[in-house]
């Protein structure tokens, strides 16, 4: 997989080359480049906003600089998918992170201020694939946060990252719930201990008390998530 970042903050993404992603990087899995937004402006102040056409407050996105970046990263590329964050757009989800991680090439555009000219994201969409994804109903000053947890999300997916791919089967979300809690040693810990269930070695049993505190586990804190009774 390869994917492209255009930001006004490039140093933001040096954590993408510890711990796994940056294992798959070192090792050929994924591939990426970072794109500094103000390298495709051409004033001696580096401008990539300005006021915003009607008033009001907060300053837009200039579209010339982020024309020239998406120009460099669209052209030639092989069917991209170009994402960018935005309370406007779908909920980003597990089953939405594992969609994306079948992707061969992702693009994504980290607005900032009061967003991105709306010019920008429409002529986008005219010439490539184009979504708006929101990483949930709050407020962050910009992009990066939500595209670095997105990126966590798709890449740990992405086959030969993780090393034991059974792990990412029983993860939250995967199957609809909530996973289960887990317990390593010692077997008591201040005067708590492990479920005697989990030191049985009755496996279809330890199955059963794990898919139950799954979903006792969803059902006091994301019942949204169960099907209605």
């Amino acid at each position: 997989m390869r994917f492209d970042v255009v930001t006004i903050f490039p140093e933001f993404f040096d954590t993408l080359d510890i711990s796994l992603l940056g294992r798959a990087r070192r090792g050929g899995t994924v591939s990426w480049s970072i794109h500094d937004l103000r390298g495709h402006t051409h004033d001696r102040h580096r401008t990539v906003d300005d006021t915003p056409y009607g008033g009001g407050a907060g300053m837009v996105m200039r579209p010339e600089p982020w024309g020239e970046a998406l120009d460099g990263i669209l052209e030639g590329a092989d069917d991209p998918l170009v994402i960018f964050p935005s309370p406007a757009g779908d909920v980003f989800t597990q089953s939405m992170a594992r969609e994306l991680s079948a992707e061969s090439h992702l693009v994504f555009g980290c607005g900032r201020y009061e967003g991105i000219d709306q010019r920008v994201v429409d002529h986008t969409a005219a010439r490539a694939r184009t979504r708006l994804v929101s990483i949930g109903d709050y407020v962050l000053n910009g992009g990066e946060v939500a595209v670095v947890a997105m990126l966590e999300a798709i890449v740990r997916l992405v086959p030969g990252v993780v090393g034991n791919p059974e792990s990412l089967v029983e993860e939250s979300h995967e199957d609809g719930l909530l996973e289960y809690p887990s317990y390593t040693k010692p077997q008591e810990w201040r005067g708590m201990t492990v479920p005697d269930v989990l030191l049985s070695g009755n496996h279809r049993a330890i199955a059963e008390w794990r898919h139950q505190a799954s979903v006792e586990r969803t059902r006091r804190v994301r019942p949204d998530l169960l099907p209605p009774e």
